[in-house]
């Protein structure tokens, strides 16, 4: 009877790596995996503008501010598309702003591009999950204490959905996504009818939120809601860093995604932000502007009013999903070219990067119990990184497009990256990144100045800190590199003396498979046991005279109970015996069946593996005895058909990797 696997249970059975290009998603999936993160702004955008103007007072005329201000980081959100989508044609593999730096600019600005969107991909996660936990708590005000427990719940959730692999979590997240299109479609359906019609009323009973200190309407002010407000334009680049997601032509399919998330989230943006003014809708702490605008329309208490934080709840819950699948293909990307460690490129057994997708949860759950789940607390932080990785983007894309407009027609070269070819519409497309280069620097001065005492100086100080830090993990690599190359040179290679030397702790079972071992490689041998306690090294010199009866044991004294410096004295005498000679080292290990079980033994082969392992031409083998079940496996093996034995190995052999 097979036993049922956790692991299979909660994010499936293992896939061939043949199977990657299966793993590709259409537009429409691909919509709900790289856009949600742009569409749940909707949701915080305008109500963090509200909170920045309420500032001056909270007047209606105050903050009707926020439909011009709605106006221009929509036009602002084009001119972004409109470049991004020139991106993606220009780099079909995907990376974005990281790829395109790297080709352009130079490994300094790509991997100051990299860090931003890194951080910025972490802090989506808290920042949506936390805004989701809110539109939550607005209709069950009961649940407010517990948002942080909430937050992290779904974070877990979200990893092991997304762990699972792309083209599954896609599948499930398109649901929600969809959903939450549908009802805010009818949402602003109806209340424009509403509006039209003179039906549509203000909103009433909502507990403002109070301000200890008054501004007045300065234009420093004004820049501080267009920052926030530009919140909306975070999850922009998702698409052009996660083109390889896409079935073929998948720049084709990444750029029609593009073009309508991009309607789309302009459409509800301006829809809300109007509709907001109308109501009278004001910035709270307990009830959210979707909320206000929701029982505004619908009634409060109705289904559908109940409908609307349900699916707003649930887009900003799945925003976070664009990270998980943007993050660990980043960072992949970064360790393939040594800047993070290795482990980063490795494809789980869902053919996802399962450490990309862990570390995410990890930090971005910290974020939020630190944060306490409070979006207002987040979003200072938020976008600093988003728009510089913008303005990376753009000003290498202005680079590129410069060398092909001096390229003659139908002449080639080969980039770092792509191929470089004559383009007649060149100028163009170098004007609409230009544009764009120069409109996302300003907002991010803008939203590094305005939002810098907020906690935007946390974001400006960590970027270079990581940057520091990927430079350091590559001329790590690269001398690692250096001192493995055998480039121009040809070793010397020679059959040398080996010495081999058996750790004894007890005389058992264990003992004489290590025996047996060592008889077996033909080379001489000798056992060393360490004496912390001189009644037991006189119990194991007997043993070991009864049980075993051949070969040398020796006893070193350790009346400071050391264990390593003993062995580590013994192996510099035989180097000395036998010059230039391999000492072999051979240690026993319990295996036991569950961690549990592993965890009751002293378990001390790392400790000598890590102490021995700075010797020059010292081996360390680790002999394994397994305890329990023994005598069943045995018996079973005889009994078991090949192709279940066969395949049982497999899922061993997967599980181990």
């Amino acid at each position: 009877m097979r036993k049922l696997n956790l692991s299979h249970i909660l994010i499936g059975k293992p896939l061939q790596t043949s199977d990657i290009p299966h793993q590709a998603i259409g537009k429409r999936v691909g919509l709900a995996v790289f856009a949600s993160d742009a569409l749940s702004s909707t949701a915080y955008a305008t109500q963090e503008m509200l909170i920045i103007l309420s500032l001056a007072g909270g007047s209606a005329a105050l903050l009707g501010i926020s439909i011009p201000l709605a106006i221009a980081i929509s036009v602002l959100l084009i001119i972004v598309t409109l470049s991004y989508r020139q991106t993606i044609f220009a780099y079909p593999n995907g990376g974005g702003a990281y790829i395109v730096a790297r080709d352009n600019l130079g490994e300094l600005p790509a991997q100051i591009a990299g860090a931003a969107l890194l951080t910025d991909y972490i802090l989506t996660v808290a920042v949506s999950i936390s805004a989701g936990v809110e539109q939550i708590t607005s209709g069950f005000q009961g649940l407010i204490p517990y948002r942080v427990e909430i937050a992290v719940g779904v974070i877990i959730l979200m990893t092991i959905v997304n762990l699972r692999g792309v083209k599954e979590s896609g599948r499930i997240f398109a649901i929600p996504t969809y959903f939450f299109l549908g009802v805010m479609a009818l949402t602003l359906v109806v209340g424009f009818i509403r509006y039209a019609t003179g039906t549509l009323g203000t909103v009433e009973g909502v507990e403002v939120m109070r301000h200890s200190v008054l501004e007045p309407l300065s234009l420093f002010l004004i820049l501080r809601a267009f920052s926030s407000g530009c919140t909306a334009l975070t999850g922009i680049e998702a698409i052009s860093n996660g083109i390889t997601a896409f079935r073929q032509p998948k720049s084709q399919n990444a750029a029609t995604t593009l073009i309508w998330m991009s309607s789309i989230l302009i459409t509800l943006f301006l829809g809300i932000t109007f509709l907001a003014h109308q109501i009278s809708a004001q910035p709270s702490d307990v009830e959210t502007v979707i909320s206000q605008l929701g029982r505004t329309i619908f009634g409060s208490g109705s289904i559908i009013y109940y409908l609307v934080l349900a699916g707003t709840a649930l887009i900003l819950l799945m925003a976070a999903n664009t990270s998980y699948a943007d993050f660990p293909r980043l960072a992949a990307l970064h360790a393939g070219d040594g800047f993070l460690p290795r482990q980063l490129t490795y494809r789980g057994g869902r053919l996802v990067f399962a450490w990309g997708i862990m570390v995410l949860a990890i930090v971005a759950s910290v974020l939020v119990i630190f944060a306490k789940a409070n979006t207002t607390q987040l979003i200072p932080l938020y976008a600093v990184g988003v728009f510089l990785s913008f303005t990376i983007s753009q000003t290498g894309m202005v680079v590129r497009l410069r060398k092909i407009g001096k390229l003659k027609p139908g002449e080639k070269i080969q980039g770092m990256e792509t191929t470089l070819e004559y383009d007649p519409h060149w100028k163009q497309h170098l004007v609409i990144s230009a544009i764009g280069a120069i409109c996302t620097f300003v907002v991010l001065l803008i939203f590094a100045i305005t939002k810098f005492a907020s906690g935007a100086w946390i974001v400006v100080l960590l970027i270079p800190i990581l940057v520091f830090i990927f430079f350091r993990i590559h001329y790590h690599y690269k001398d690692v590199a250096h001192s493995l190359s055998l480039q121009g040179t040809r070793p010397e290679l020679q059959k040398r003396a080996v010495r081999t030397l058996i750790l004894v702790d007890d005389v058992h079972a264990e003992t004489a498979r290590m025996v047996d071992f060592a008889k077996s490689l033909d080379h001489p041998w000798q056992a060393i046991h360490v004496a912390v306690s001189p009644e037991k090294a006189e119990i194991v010199r007997r043993k070991w005279a009864e049980r075993i009866g051949e070969g040398e044991l020796i006893v070193e004294q350790s009346p400071y109970r050391l264990l390593t410096n003993p062995i580590k004295k013994h192996i510099r005498l035989l180097q000395r015996e036998s010059p230039g000679c391999f000492v072999h080292v051979i240690m026993g290990q319990l295996v036991m069946d569950t961690f549990w079980e592993q965890a009751l033994h002293q378990n001390s082969a790392f400790i000598f593996n890590l102490a021995l392992s700075h010797m020059e031409r010292v081996v360390v083998t680790s002999v394994p005895y397994q305890i329990h079940r023994k005598n069943e496996v045995e018996a079973s093996e005889d009994e078991q058909p090949l192709d279940e034995a066969s395949e049982d190995w497999v899922e061993k052999e997967t599980a181990w990797k």
